[in-house]
């Protein structure tokens, strides 16, 4: 039996302080993200006079949380950015692969979107997936990179998925809500080459939390009445019920249909909303007669999410119990977010793992935490060479 037991479908690395400046052409690297301190000596991401990130606050698993987090790299967990670390740290826990997402371009990589100047906003982006993908590179069948995409052009987002997909990439970064983002919803046949391409290439769709426009996320009227981090605990529900909203957008649009091979996942978001949301989508579906005017949905809501949309699930015990018969065995992903705040880490990941699963048949159980993520990533599995060095380690 391998000592194995888990691929994890939400991870992220702390992006390294030189990862623009260092790789863009030099009549650029005044002009992309950089690491600073400001006069609190807290170390930020900006561009240019703005602050767009905070490096510690990606990584405060095992060592702070909100609070308190790392003020420098050294503080923090050494598999937050090194990836010889971080492949020690899945050693430890059992975990064989993680897929990795961004921190400083935003959940959905919209924060490049506020670059006026083209050439700069896809030069960033092909700058993070050429690190990602050098970063991946320590183990490329456990290391997986997201391609980042310049979703503000289409013809650009296809040739960077092709180029990526070239390079092992695994799934596409997309945002949830585009139109919050001044761009066309998800059915405007806009976006149909990138599903085009996501369907071709058998890479799936990922929409991470807070892919949207974040800005003004923090309500200054709440953190003055409810303090920062109430607001930051309800905020943070918020975005999760945010994926539902993208999720009914979804099974409406008309894309499924046209293209019912493509796989969407719903990332960090949680499951124990999802039948109600289905229950609910179809009985408005069927209550307002939406097949006397769309006949291209030739299926109920629930019956696309089945075919075409995979969710995560990380920290419930109650909806893992209860509820995976609703959402479906096939269509649950296992998560930690390792390294942000409220990811699961160190023995928190066996102790939620127990408490969700337990009573699960083995073979469901096997679904979730591997069979599943196996298939839609294309992971190829541990070697003999490979279950011996674990236990040697």
């Amino acid at each position: 039996m391998s000592g194995y037991t888990i691929i994890d479908v939400d991870t992220h690395v702390t992006e390294v302080p030189d990862l623009w400046t260092a790789r863009v052409p030099d009549g650029m690297r005044d002009k992309v993200p950089y690491v600073d301190k400001d006069a609190k000596g807290r170390l930020w991401w900006y561009l240019g006079d703005r602050r767009i990130a905070n490096p510690g606050l990606t990584a405060t698993a095992g060592v702070g949380d909100m609070l308190q987090w790392p003020t420098s790299y050294e503080d923090m967990h050494p598999g937050a950015y090194d990836a010889k670390e971080r492949l020690k740290y899945m050693d430890q826990m059992g975990i064989w692969a993680m897929v990795m997402y961004p921190n400083v371009g935003g959940f959905g990589n919209q924060e490049f979107l506020k670059i006026d100047d083209p050439e700069l906003k896809l030069a960033c982006v092909q700058t993070y997936n050429d690190w990602q993908t050098e970063w991946a590179s320590a183990d490329s069948r456990r290391l997986l990179p997201i391609t980042s995409t310049p979703f503000w052009d289409v013809e650009a987002s296809v040739a960077e998925v092709r180029r990526c997909h070239a390079m092992g990439h695994r799934g596409i970064l997309f945002t949830g809500e585009p139109q919050s983002l001044g761009l066309p919803i998800l059915g405007d046949p806009h976006w149909d080459p990138l599903w085009e391409v996501a369907q071709e290439l058998s890479l799936p769709v990922s929409f991470h939390i807070g892919s949207g426009d974040m800005d003004g996320f923090l309500s200054r009227e709440k953190v003055k009445h409810y303090g920062k981090m109430a607001t930051f605990a309800s905020l943070s529900v918020d975005i999760f019920f945010k994926n539902g909203m993208h999720l009914a957008d979804l099974l409406v649009s008309g894309v499924p249909a046209r293209f019912p091979e493509i796989q969407f996942v719903s990332v960090e978001s949680g499951i124990g909303w999802i039948p109600f949301a289905l229950e609910a989508l179809d009985y408005q579906f069927l209550g307002n007669r939406v097949p006397e005017t769309r006949p291209d949905l030739d299926l109920l809501p629930s019956e696309y999410f089945s075919r075409n949309v995979y969710a995560c699930y990380w920290f419930e015990q109650i909806a893992p119990r209860r509820l995976i018969d609703k959402v479906g065995a096939d269509r649950i992903l296992f998560e930690t977010d390792f390294p942000h705040p409220t990811s699961l880490y160190g023995d928190e990941v066996a102790e939620r793992i127990s408490g969700g699963l337990d009573d699960c048949d083995p073979e469901v159980r096997k679904k979730i935490l591997w069979d599943n993520a196996q298939a839609l990533y294309r992971v190829e599995g541990p070697t003999a060479e490979d279950e011996a060095r674990r236990q040697a380690a």
